[in-house]
């Protein structure tokens, strides 16, 4: 799961980051609320944890901007305003849930796990988009920067694992069970070619590779 952390306190930015990774999720920050709209906007987020007051665009801001946007990531504020009417403008503004600092590390976790809950129970997606890759799930097309790329079902079944937890190491013993759906290692390089062929099919032409070896883990897609 990955979480977007935009909070201007970079000690603390930096804290709830360890605490978050610790706990398993994938996490990427950013510094104040313009960085936060750049980030969110690449897509691929289950939760957005937001602060209140920051520079350049506050946390009301941000998370109105999104909503008119219509980017419907759940979003948790984090704010040392407390009192009714500033809980009651932060929900208003499409928040969905608000903790006031300070706060319990095991509550942060809580409300994520929660707000997580409620999005997989919600509205089924339909596409997913990382960084400059969309994948329409309906009509089983993917895209980047716009251009078409033709994928056998293996690999479409490959590249949405991937970018289902894009961001995040992903080893062998993962693909097999959740891809090819074996329970047992078949002692094949099976992942490593289907891996090759994914690889040269989104990455080839563009600038920047996507699809990422991890020395020792398995892989990433990095957004």
């Amino acid at each position: 799961m990955r979480i977007l952390i935009i909070e201007d306190d970079l000690e603390a930015a930096g804290a709830m980051s360890h605490g978050l990774t610790e706990a398993g999720y994938a996490c990427v920050h950013a510094p104040d609320g313009e960085a936060g709209l750049v980030e969110a906007g690449k897509g691929g987020f289950d939760v957005l944890i937001v602060d209140r007051m920051m520079p350049k665009k506050n946390g009301v801001e941000v998370v109105s901007t999104l909503r008119r946007e219509g980017d419907q990531t759940p979003v948790l504020f984090l704010s040392a305003l407390g009192e009714v009417g500033d809980r009651v403008d932060g929900l208003k503004a499409g928040a969905d849930d608000y903790l006031v600092k300070p706060y319990a590390f095991p509550e942060l976790i809580a409300r994520v796990e929660a707000l997580s809950r409620r999005r997989e129970t919600g509205a089924v997606a339909t596409t997913l988009k990382v960084g400059e890759l969309e994948m329409n799930l309906i009509n089983r097309t993917v895209h980047r920067q716009g251009k078409e790329i033709d994928l056998q079902p293996r690999e479409f079944q490959l590249l949405e694992f991937m970018m289902r937890h894009a961001g995040q190491s992903v080893t062998r013993t993962m693909l097999l069970e959740k891809v090819w759906e074996y329970h047992f290692d078949p002692q094949t390089n099976v992942i490593d070619v289907h891996i090759s062929r994914l690889r040269s099919k989104i990455d080839k032409g563009f600038d920047r590779a996507m699809l990422q070896t991890v020395r020792g883990a398995g892989y990433r897609l990095d957004p």
